[in-house]
């Protein structure tokens, strides 16, 4: 099947991510997962060091798995001549997206509620572990989530229709991020923008970058007392 590059390529292709794709990524996050947990239970210090590239090497062998199996990175939303555009792209719905949340905190302050808690991250304490936390869980993380759960799985759940596609990545996204006992409004309003994002402009880079920033600028909430 002959490639279309493009956003009109990319929602014509509503099948081309393989099953055996599918596959090949999820035993490369599960593999790595595992391995980062037997090492987190041994006690192991710098676990962020050791979080941040287990989730290089996920990106990285993600990315390797869908060139061989799907023969280019285009299948999952990334185009080398599309990069300025998918950098601006992302700005702009996370700036978007951003005076929705504005809105949306004030009218709960207007009804005693403080948006602020229901968003907060706990923190390292110390200086560079903070500023680790910010760069594998603000930068390394999303990249790597991304990859997985919008360029494969959307990429292969949308053969089915946009609808199915975003609530079964999301679903997915929900599912690997604990969120306690409450409902997990961040990891489903994260993970139904992110699809739809990635949907409407066929650059896996715009979901990248909002998860980039939403990320960063909820850990810049939580250093608020």
């Amino acid at each position: 099947m002959v490639r279309v590059q493009g956003v009109e390529g990319f929602r014509m292709e509503t099948d081309r991510i393989k099953i055996k794709t599918v596959f090949a990524s999820l035993a490369v996050v599960v593999a790595i997962e595992v391995a980062v947990g037997f090492v987190a239970s041994g006690g192991a210090e710098n676990l962020l060091i050791i979080l941040g590239v287990a989730r290089f090497l996920e990106a990285i062998l993600i990315g390797g798995a869908v060139f061989i199996l799907e023969r280019n990175l285009s299948s999952i939303g990334l185009f080398p001549c599309r990069v300025i555009s998918g950098l601006k792209r992302g700005v702009i719905w996370s700036a978007g997206f951003g005076v929705i949340v504005l809105l949306v905190s004030s009218a709960l302050f207007a009804f005693g509620i403080n948006p602020i808690a229901l968003l907060h991250t706990r923190l390292p304490a110390g200086q560079g572990e903070l500023a680790l936390f910010f760069l594998v869980g603000g930068i390394v993380s999303p990249v790597a989530e991304e990859m997985v759960f919008r360029g494969v799985l959307y990429g292969f759940f949308r053969r089915w229709g946009v609808f199915a596609a975003v609530t079964l990545s999301t679903l997915a996204f929900v599912l690997v991020h604990p969120a306690g006992s409450g409902i997990p409004l961040p990891q489903i309003t994260g993970g139904v923008l992110f699809a739809v994002a990635y949907e409407k402009e066929g650059n896996l880079l715009v979901p990248i970058i909002i998860h980039i920033l939403g990320n960063i600028a909820i850990f810049s909430l939580s250093l608020m007392p």
